[in-house]
């Protein structure tokens, strides 16, 4: 199925995101570890965090976590370090392709009973829970932050805790502060120690109650509205819009509140009152914009988008990881903003920029989503440059905001189901 996608001319709104999936997922594999039988409350009500639920909840013999990649890395570290019997972990043919290596060396070192059933290091994996020691472990930085946080969770149900020392340059940091700090709020005791070293004590993790907060990188692709609504307005809607986001905090621990920052320099500026995000826009136009996504690379495809639209030359270093997650989302980035007329080089590794180089756009372009969520949602708002823009299979937003397409709609946004 498709959409085809056209925008109003005017927004002013109250949108209410979704809960964070990733202190979501934390949450959930932490509150297991607590044996707490209460749930947090406001969870995520996504893909991922369904499958988190669903697994903790039943414990079946073979666990399927689909797509969902975070399910894979903190079940993994979960079903090892636990008591908990023999299982299976697997997923989709995306995820059987996603490597999975170094943290089972990392479990294996601190004796987990791990095996592959199919390619080494990838899913699917046999695990067998047994209680563990710990100790002390080297591990590369520049992993997946996911790994690293996998470990720190149950580092506090190893009988002597867990020390990890960071071999190389951290990425997505943000996301190893915010684990540390949900550890914390379960009353779990864990420091750095040093810029390159993190130690759990083996205090076990309490029973308490918890609230997740609303997602900022949901955020985001209001954000992007906001900035190319406000790039198209006619002279009686120019700097009008708002939309208000219930639920984000000033000082909120997740890496994505960057992109309240990042859009400061794209024409959206952010003010806080009666616990929501008041998002309205403001002249601001670049000559050019370079950011460092190292820490944040989830915000990488809606930037992407909406400065080329803006026509904003840019250079986008730290993106090494964009190569692994649902798809390779730097191809898929370069082969769908090339629809819309815009060629981007990622000949560097790790780095997407433009230097104002265009082509051709496609007469009736088609966005591809290679099922992955971001795709969708951070090339929607590109219908405000592109009506009747089509995107395929918009299905895919359920991972992590089932409710898009609905609350564009709200706002009055034309979406046609296009089968």
């Amino acid at each position: 199925m498709q959409v085809s996608i056209s925008a109003p001319k005017y927004i002013d709104s109250i949108i209410t995101l979704p809960a964070s999936k990733s202190i979501s997922n934390r949450a959930l594999i932490i509150n297991a570890l607590a044996g707490n039988s209460v749930v947090p409350e406001n969870l995520s009500c996504c893909d991922d965090t369904d499958v988190m639920i669903a697994a903790l909840r039943d414990m079946p013999y073979e666990i399927d976590i689909k797509a969902c990649g975070t399910a894979m890395r903190f079940l993994t570290a979960y079903l090892s370090s636990t008591p908990c019997g023999e299982h299976i972990i697997t997923g989709t043919e995306r995820m059987k392709h996603r490597p999975i290596g170094l943290l089972v060396d990392a479990m294996r070192s601190l004796g987990a009973d791990i095996s592959y059933l199919e390619e080494e290091g990838f899913p699917p994996l046999k695990i067998v829970g047994r209680n563990l020691e710990g100790g002390h472990i080297s591990v590369p930085g520049h992993i997946s932050s996911q790994f690293i946080s996998a470990l720190l969770m149950v580092g506090p149900v190893f009988t002597n805790g867990l020390t990890i020392h960071l071999t190389s340059e951290m990425i997505s940091r943000p996301y190893i502060d915010l684990t540390i700090c949900t550890m914390q709020e379960f009353g779990a005791e864990v420091e750095w120690l040093d810029a390159a070293t993190i130690a759990i004590k083996p205090t076990p993790y309490k029973a308490v109650p918890f609230v997740i907060e609303n997602d900022w990188s949901a955020a985001s692709y209001w954000y992007e509205i906001l900035a190319l609504r406000e790039r198209v307005a006619d002279a009686e809607y120019e700097g009008m819009g708002k939309v208000a986001l219930p639920g984000l905090l000033d000082g909120s621990r997740q890496g994505d509140s960057s992109i309240r920052y990042i859009f400061s320099m794209l024409g959206v500026k952010t003010h806080f009152e009666d616990n929501a995000a008041i998002l309205t826009p403001h002249k601001r136009m670049l000559p050019r914009l370079d950011i460092d996504f190292i820490n944040h690379p989830d915000l990488a495809q809606t930037a992407v988008v909406t400065t080329a639209l803006m026509n904003i030359p840019f250079r986008f270093t730290g993106l090494k990881s964009l190569r692994i997650k649902e798809t390779d989302r730097i191809a898929a980035l370069k082969t769908e903003i090339a629809k819309l007329g815009y060629v981007i080089d990622d000949s560097q590794e790790g780095v997407l920029s433009w230097d104002g180089t265009k082509c051709e756009p496609m007469t009736d372009p088609v966005i591809d989503t290679y099922e992955d969520h971001r795709m969708a949602m951070a090339f929607a708002p590109a219908c405000i440059m592109f009506p009747g823009l089509k995107i395929d299979n918009p299905g895919v937003v359920t991972k992590s905001y089932p409710n898009f397409w609905n609350d564009l709609k709200r706002v009055g946004f034309q979406i046609e189901e296009i089968n």
